[in-house]
């Protein structure tokens, strides 16, 4: 009982160590991204969207190299169902949020089919393999390449603020901000692990549900923050960029480590994730913006799935 309260304390601080750290990484990042003057929305679907999914990442690659596959490909699932039905459906209830062009012609459409290509590769073999792992990393390289050479190519962008501090000092922020990921991430993994033992909890549901909202806080956090500043298209690249780096890299780098093998389970919350995003893709088209009444509709689905995964496990 006593190491369970321990672990369950190291849990806490884990997390606290993720969301800090992924904090003091996206603030120098972001900072770096502001002294090269690259717009608002990219900023959003890679700097901040990537910084932000850092602890997806430390956590389901640390997964893989440890062997607990289930956990880092529930982890990627459940984040991505949390970011567009929980940070979404929140924002949108506080405040309507405004779609541009490009997010709802190129992002968004861009999210689906790399989501609908991973569900592919595992159909084909029920695992996802190295090969597949390192086209994922091809396909992630490739758009991050295509977002930085379109923002230089654009006139009279949305720009963000002005620098807060130098060069040097956003390095450091950068450096630090990854080591306290990296540590955090190895405190959540292990005492999640644990837990769910001793709990008799699968894997998959701890990822699904624990691991998953955790991971997400950072997004959440970021999300609420551009909110209140009116930065809709912070709020929006901040998502679906996590998303899509979530498939392409966090999945990608973890079975290119280890190839990781699917159960039934994980192929139903694969099919969920999938219609979750095209549910976000048709709310975005009908009006191009989340009103208040989607962010309920979105709340609650989540509410739904959650039950749906508890009591499935």
């Amino acid at each position: 009982m006593i190491e369970l309260l321990i672990q369950i304390v190291l849990l806490i601080v884990g997390f606290a160590i993720l969301i800090k750290g992924s904090d003091i990484f996206v603030s120098g990042s972001s900072n770096i991204a502001t002294i090269l003057k690259i717009p608002t929305l990219i900023v959003g679907l890679t700097i901040v969207a990537f910084g932000t999914s850092a602890p997806e990442a430390a956590v389901s690659i640390s997964s893989s190299i440890q062997g607990s596959n289930a956990l880092a490909v529930s982890n990627v699932i459940g984040s991505n169902i949390f970011n567009i039905l929980g940070i979404i459906g929140i924002c949108a209830l506080l405040k309507e949020l405004k779609l541009g062009e490009n997010v709802l012609n190129k992002d968004m459409p861009f999210l689906l089919i790399v989501s609908l290509l991973v569900v592919g590769f595992i159909l084909l073999s029920w695992d996802l393999t190295r090969i597949e792992g390192i086209v994922l990393l091809i396909l992630i390289i490739g758009y991050t390449a295509h977002l930085v050479y379109t923002s230089k190519k654009s006139k009279g962008a949305d720009f963000v603020e002005k620098p807060k501090f130098g060069i040097g000092r956003s390095i450091v922020y950068v450096v630090v901000g990854l080591a306290a990921i990296i540590l955090g991430a190895q405190l959540v993994v292990n005492s999640s692990s644990y837990i769910a033992m001793a709990c008799g909890m699968s894997e998959t549901l701890v990822g699904l549900t624990i691991v998953a909202i955790g991971t997400s806080l950072p997004e959440l956090v970021t999300s609420l923050t551009a909110l209140k500043r009116d930065e809709n298209q912070l709020v929006i690249g901040n998502v679906i960029g996590s998303n899509i780096f979530n498939i392409l890299f966090v999945l990608g780098l973890s079975s290119t480590i280890t190839p990781i093998p699917v159960n039934s389970n994980m192929i139903v919350d694969l099919g969920l994730m999938i219609i979750v995003t095209i549910l976000c893709l048709i709310f975005g088209k009908t009006q191009s913006k989340f009103d208040r009444k989607e962010g309920i509709i979105l709340l609650g689905l989540f509410i739904l799935y959650m039950a749906f995964v508890i009591f499935r496990n």
